[in-house]
């Protein structure tokens, strides 16, 4: 029996890593001997005193709960250590209704959209944007419409421009700044008019802070909750996947608007039984940590972030250094005409070398490619050495 696949399924496009784990796969069947930058994995280890306290915590006879379902024996210590992370990073004070242990961010998007979405309605998007905001969508039945983030606009989204119909029916919109993956920051009043614009329209604004952590040259990225009611009509997903070397861990929290949190929870409390205590224990070691851990993370990325995009403006590129996440955002050459796939096909198949087609973010992300800077500054460099040389 061939099982078909649910209408649901049927609507999303090939998942954008998974089909570049199968091009890779591929490539190097037929003897390429590639590079690839197009994951954004970090490889650097995660913290020795994170991982000192996930032991700890895994082999101590004194707590008999080690083993359980996180959901039902929760530690105090995580939601605590977000709690003053929030109040030591951003000043926000957080209550216990306003917070939700996840596991990392991509799940907890997915899920969140069918905590708050009928079928039919219509959730925000970016483009170029991360494709579980849309994928959630569909899997709640919802309708997306995708804002386009525009250079000219430094890849920021113009509410102004978002239709009055679509304001009217929308019942979320999302954000991600340092946005993944034009790596554009925004500012303070940027989210205040995010505020607003929630308000004025009735629509819940989840703002994806997975890069908040990423910064460099002085750049501090803020928290929508830093705006005086953003609680009424905001929400943040927050990760320690990038910041603190901690991918795999599957560790974070959604925060702010109680009643979304609420959704959230009621929706975790159907299809997950939350995360090891041992990993809540060590992300709460990792977030009581953070101003001495991240400033070691940050500098290694600001090294490969210097060597690439010296790299590329050498050759003829000229691309500003990003302020903020582990990606390097550039637009194809011109003999591509705006093509993201045929540049980044050629160079998988003429250099070796593998970066991620804009277009795989969205439509408004065509013309672009990305690199990740989640691999050794040899690896790096000799990509980049590849990349130009195709490049004439």
């Amino acid at each position: 029996m061939e099982v078909q696949l649910s209408e649901r399924l049927k609507k999303l496009p090939p998942y954008l890593f998974a089909d570049l784990r199968r091009k890779i796969a591929a490539a190097r069947e037929r003897g390429v001997k590639v590079i690839s930058l197009g994951i954004g994995d970090p490889d650097m280890p995660t913290p020795d005193a994170v991982v000192d306290e996930l032991t700890r915590a895994i082999n101590d006879p004194a707590d008999p709960n080690r083993h359980r379902y996180g959901c039902d024996v929760p530690t105090v210590e995580f939601p605590q250590a977000v709690k003053a992370f929030y109040k030591r990073r951003w000043n926000v004070n957080l209550t216990d209704d306003q917070i939700v242990t996840t596991n990392g961010s991509k799940d907890a998007i997915a899920q969140f959209a069918m905590g708050i979405l009928n079928p039919g309605d219509i959730g925000i998007a970016p483009s170029p944007g991360y494709p579980t905001y849309a994928i959630g969508h569909t899997f709640a039945s919802a309708v997306t419409y995708q804002t386009p983030l525009l250079r000219e606009n430094n890849f920021l989204v113009d509410f102004d421009s978002i239709p009055a119909e679509v304001c009217r029916l929308a019942k979320i919109l999302w954000l991600n700044y340092p946005n993944n993956p034009t790596t554009a920051v925004a500012d303070l009043d940027f989210f205040k008019r995010a505020v607003e614009f929630g308000r004025k329209h009735n629509i819940l604004i989840a703002h994806d802070s997975a890069y908040s952590e990423n910064v460099y040259d002085g750049y501090q990225a803020p928290s929508i909750l830093q705006v005086p009611g953003a609680d009424e009509v905001a929400v943040e997903f927050f990760s320690l996947s990038k910041g603190f070397n901690m991918t795999g861990w599957r560790a974070g929290c959604v925060v702010g608007n109680a009643s979304a949190v609420k959704s959230l929870r009621l929706v975790k409390d159907n299809t997950d039984n939350g995360s090891l205590r041992a990993i809540q224990f060590a992300a709460a070691r990792a977030l009581n940590l953070s101003d001495e851990l991240t400033p070691k993370v940050n500098e290694v990325y600001r090294r490969r972030r210097d060597l690439v995009i010296d790299a590329l403006n050498a050759h003829g590129w000229s691309l500003e250094k990003p302020r903020a996440t582990i990606y390097v955002w550039a637009p194809v050459p011109k003999r591509y005409n705006g093509s993201s796939a045929e540049f980044c096909t050629e160079l998988l198949e003429k250099a070796g070398v593998v970066v991620t087609p804009g277009l795989g973010y969205g439509q408004w992300g065509e013309g672009f490619f990305r690199i990740s800077l989640t691999y050794s500054d040899d690896i790096l460099t000799e990509a980049m050495n590849r990349m130009v040389k195709l490049k004439g």
